[in-house]
């Protein structure tokens, strides 16, 4: 049966992990996502579900088993934060050249280097643009609640099996620490391996006799065929933009000036809207939930009803940049954000719209809580 708990973002995503049939969970401790295994490693699913759960000696060991474990068709889990999903990419790369369905888990941290332990949203490069090698891309979900940190696990292995692609569930350290009412999920069994050949043995490597082999990889060495890998690659991608987009708009149909934010910035953001309508500014927010695909024609769409748009986010300025593309130019478009863990307050962020567009001022620092904001 479904129940309610008050839990921690992390603890949310492992729970709703075990309750989604995730069959293996391969990690490594980093924080602020050492949460998810430790929860994982308590809770015994191998008991509750057949659910492996293993600490493996590195992040790179830890992508290379799912890698081995989504060759075979099963749910394959992984998580970390920043430094560690960059010891990653390699073998998310592979995933993708591969067409292997899977899950990864960013709870961000702030950079570069080592950097802090305390929130960011500074991965978004890294994370919509192709953080490995090649002509790939990762379906991203960027939830903004404890609640939505456990429903996009399902979400999640949803598209990574419609589309047999890694999947990617972009949080941050607030989002992952803080506590909330959530309401988790029955639970689903597990494929049976006899199952599991029946809706994947066309592609996964499951010991079927009576066929030809499967053969898993991102390698080919003949042009032709490496071209035609990656054109499908790009069709599926044009297909997640079609069919797969998500975002909310809050407060958009009297806007007059407008807030794209996504994770925590959102939820910040949300109150920063309601301080702004009571000062009589009519703002209004779109949240992105997918960061790729992005909602380039929500946004552009817009751009012909408001004055002005802001970009907030707890980094330097980094979708800010796809901001800018989707609305053509059509209005002005500032960046607002706060660095080094650093979290931004809806005055703030009122205060930074005043500043940078409705009163057209030029950028210039404006110290506070005795830093700047960006």
């Amino acid at each position: 049966m479904s129940e309610l708990k008050l839990m921690k973002g992390n603890e949310a995503l492992a729970e709703a992990a075990i309750r989604e049939g995730v069959d293996a969970y391969f990690g490594y401790p980093i924080t602020p996502q050492t949460e998810i295994i430790e929860y994982l490693m308590t809770e015994r699913p191998e008991k509750r579900t057949g659910m492996v759960v293993l600490q493996a000696e590195s992040e790179i060991a830890a992508i290379n088993m799912v890698y081995g474990a989504a060759s075979t068709g099963k749910k394959a889990l992984t998580s970390s934060s920043s430094p560690g999903i960059s010891l990653k990419l390699e073998g998310i790369s592979y995933l993708a050249g591969a067409e292997l369905p899977a899950v990864i888990v960013n709870v961000v941290r702030g950079g570069p280097g080592l950097g802090t332990i305390q929130p960011s949203q500074a991965d978004y490069f890294q994370s919509v643009k192709g953080g490995g090698h090649g002509d790939y891309k990762l379906y991203v979900l960027a939830p903004a609640s404890v609640q939505e940190m456990a429903d996009f696990v399902e979400d999640a292995f949803d598209i990574a099996f419609k589309y047999r692609a890694p999947v990617l569930i972009l949080s941050d350290g607030l989002i992952g620490q803080m506590m909330e009412k959530v309401i988790l999920k029955d639970q689903k069994p597990r494929l049976t391996d006899a199952e599991l050949i029946e809706k994947y043995g066309d592609w996964a490597i499951t010991g079927k006799k009576g066929r030809e082999r499967n053969i898993i990889t991102s390698l080919d060495l003949q042009s032709e065929k490496m071209e035609a890998r990656v054109h499908r690659l790009q069709k599926k991608y044009a297909q997640m933009e079609k069919e797969d987009l998500r975002f909310e708009k809050i407060n958009c149909e009297d806007a007059e000036y407008l807030l794209v934010a996504y994770g925590s910035s959102a939820r910040i953001s949300q109150k920063a809207v309601e301080l702004a309508r009571a000062k009589g500014i009519k703002l209004g927010l779109l949240r992105p939930i997918t960061l790729f695909p992005f909602p380039k024609q929500a946004l552009l769409e817009l751009a012909d009803q408001v004055k002005g748009i802001l970009s907030v986010e707890l980094n330097a300025g980094q979708m800010v940049e796809d901001v800018r593309l989707s609305v053509e130019h059509k209005v002005p478009v500032e960046h607002f954000g706060r660095t080094g863990g650093i979290i931004h307050t809806p005055e703030e962020i009122v205060a930074a719209l005043e500043q940078k567009i409705i009163n057209n001022g030029s950028f210039r620092h404006h110290k506070t809580r005795e830093s700047s904001i960006l």
